[in-house]
């Protein structure tokens, strides 16, 4: 037995060992992939500013940038990405970052860039003369900046979707669909809306939560009750994470936590890795009640007391409802005192207009209510 024992503890330590190597081929090649697209983002950048100077210094146009291209063929026909469109791509893509110089205080805040650790752009630099910009450039590769270049309008728009797919990791099809579903003026509108929508949360959620969720993939019908809502959401589990965040890992439906003799389930349960808490989604498919909060809070209460870890953060409570009153919602939180907060959830896309026209809304009212001051 005693051999036995023996045999098995060096069977773990070799394993141990076999991990550790594996880990660094596996850093290992990470970094090299890294280093590949810095090398081909440094590239097409120099390229689209060497094409944007000839333009813009000589009679270069559209039929040199051809020639060009059937150029670069000919001396390289194992290469593929240089074809005359992906060469006027480089130069949109020079073009559209170069004349950044510095972010206003302003910019930063709607952009987020201090929560994304970049250092303050210089008076006198580019953006890709600054590291930490620098990197979430090269981070993304090509096909993310050309979803980038050709899904977004505004340059805040542009660098939050750069910053975003940085942190997050977002392959093209997932970057696809957050620009789809307006991601950014969501976002905007949620960070702008919070406070009346929330209570006892911290100030590190900021871009977290979201005032509306889109759910357009679950193609539920018009009529639907919580439990279909419940099971099409579990059943496109990695599109849901997705519209939610990265950081959320699910725990279960309908979870199940015992006060007296009683069982109370749940609806969803996730884990928040950046906050270090459990957050709870009740999902409710009519509009929002008061009522409401008071079973939020009872299960937050619960889930506090009989689950969360020692070393974690306070749960947090969403209720996910098919439409909201502002007012209602603003009179029921002004006196709860649990971490909660109410959204609202569309089961189609919102027309992106539309919420650009609330984004510059409450920017106007912003504006006014400084120049008051």
């Amino acid at each position: 037995m005693c051999h036995f024992n023996k045999k098995i503890k060096n069977m773990t330590l070799q394993n141990s060992d076999f991990k550790t190597i594996t880990e660094l081929i596996t850093k290992a090649r990470y970094n090299a992939l890294k280093s590949v697209n810095k090398e081909l983002i440094n590239l097409y950048w120099t390229i689209g500013e060497y094409i944007t100077h000839k333009v813009e210094t000589t009679e270069w146009g559209k039929s040199v940038v051809e020639k060009l291209a059937e150029h670069i063929q000919a001396q390289f026909p194992e290469i593929k990405g240089f074809t005359s469109r992906n060469l006027w791509r480089m130069k949109q893509f020079y073009d559209t970052y170069r004349e950044i110089l510095i972010l206003s205080e302003a910019q930063k805040k709607l952009l987020n860039i201090d929560y994304q650790d970049s250092e303050k752009l210089s008076p006198t630099a580019t953006v890709l003369d600054n590291d930490k910009v620098k990197t979430a450039f090269y981070l993304l590769s090509w096909s993310l900046h050309l979803e980038i270049l050709s899904g977004c309008k505004t340059i805040e728009e542009k660098l939050f979707y750069i910053f975003l797919s940085a942190k997050e990791k977002y392959t093209s099809k997932e970057l696809r669909r957050q620009i789809k579903t307006s991601v950014f003026e969501r976002t905007m509108l949620a960070d702008t809306k919070l406070s009346a929508a929330s209570t006892q949360l911290s100030e590190d959620i900021t871009g977290i939560f979201k005032d509306t969720y889109i759910f357009e993939f679950l193609n539920l019908p018009k009529e639907h009750n919580e439990k279909d809502l419940q099971t099409a959401l579990t059943a496109n589990l990695k599109t849901f994470i997705l519209e939610l965040g990265k950081g959320f890992t699910y725990i279960g439906q309908e979870y199940r936590v015992q006060v007296g003799m009683h069982d109370y389930y749940l609806d969803l349960l996730f884990f928040h890795r950046q906050l270090q808490c459990l957050v709870v989604f009740e999902l409710k498919t009519e509009e929002f009640q008061p009522e409401f909060l008071g079973k939020l809070n009872f299960y937050l209460e619960a889930l506090d007391r009989n689950v969360r870890l020692q070393h974690e953060n306070p749960s947090i409570g969403i209720l996910l409802c098919k439409g909201k009153d502002n007012d209602v919602v603003e009179y029921a939180m002004s006196r709860n005192l649990s971490p909660a907060m109410i959204a609202d959830y569309e089961t189609k896309l919102i027309p992106k207009q539309l919420l650009l026209n609330k984004l510059c809304e409450l920017h106007q009212i912003f504006d006014k209510y400084n120049d008051d001051e």
